[in-house]
């Protein structure tokens, strides 16, 4: 991947383009999760071998400050438990989707090709920025998250068809209890999802198996036609 020069828009972002020059490509839209930045995330895309996929990823916009330092940045602010501060929630999430806008007019986009992808907070925005329209989208990567259900953003969890969604969680995850991936996977596939779930003996984290299914998921997802 090369990395380009980020258009000015609402988010701080970065963006790598493939080797090979098209007039528009599958993208991958990499949220970061909270404490890190746009970058945090970069390793494990190249790691997915993902060669003919643009990268974007954007910086998420509230600072994160734990004890009064300085420790990147988040998405939102906690709420109760499986529940994002909606306030903060509702103006990312408004921020977000209006950068995707203006990363389809920005960049070479294939606009039916674009795969959210995020990690902890990432994939709570990410699933919410996604089922709000999930006709904009070719598919969701959740990784060690939730379907934020309970945020009072009207989702739409029902008559997905067969939206393709990634989800990962470790079965020792100390931040977000599995028990909330294990929910969401029932929220999805009830709502007409084409849902993988892998569950993997980890923490909070991406581990080697996570990245080997992951990469298979998405290879298959935006393979060329």
């Amino acid at each position: 991947m090369t990395q380009g020069k980020a258009a000015k828009a609402s988010l701080e972002h970065i963006v790598f383009y493939p080797d090979k020059s098209k007039n528009a490509y599958p993208t991958i839209v990499a949220l970061h999760g909270r404490g890190t930045d746009e970058y945090d995330l970069l390793p494990l895309i190249e790691a997915l071998g993902l060669h003919d996929a643009l990268l974007v990823a954007p910086r998420a916009p509230l600072l994160f400050n734990p004890d009064g330092f300085t420790g990147g940045y988040a998405w939102y602010e906690f709420g109760e438990e499986g529940t994002p501060d909606p306030t903060t929630f509702r103006a990312s999430l408004e921020i977000f989707r209006r950068f995707l806008g203006e990363m389809k007019k920005s960049y070479p986009v294939d606009s039916g090709q674009i795969v959210l992808l995020g990690f902890s907070q990432g994939t709570v925005m990410a699933y919410a920025a996604g089922l709000l329209d999930p006709s904009m989208i070719r598919g969701i990567a959740a990784l060690s998250g939730y379907v934020p259900h309970r945020s009072g953003v009207p989702l739409k969890l029902h008559d997905l068809n067969s939206l393709p969604i990634f989800i990962s969680h470790g079965a020792w995850d100390e931040i977000i209890p599995v028990e909330f991936a294990r929910e969401s996977v029932e929220l999805l596939k009830t709502a007409g999802a084409e849902v993988l779930y892998r569950e993997y003996l980890m923490g909070h984290e991406v581990r080697e198996e996570t990245l080997r299914d992951l990469s298979a998921w998405t290879r298959r997802l935006i393979a060329p036609n």
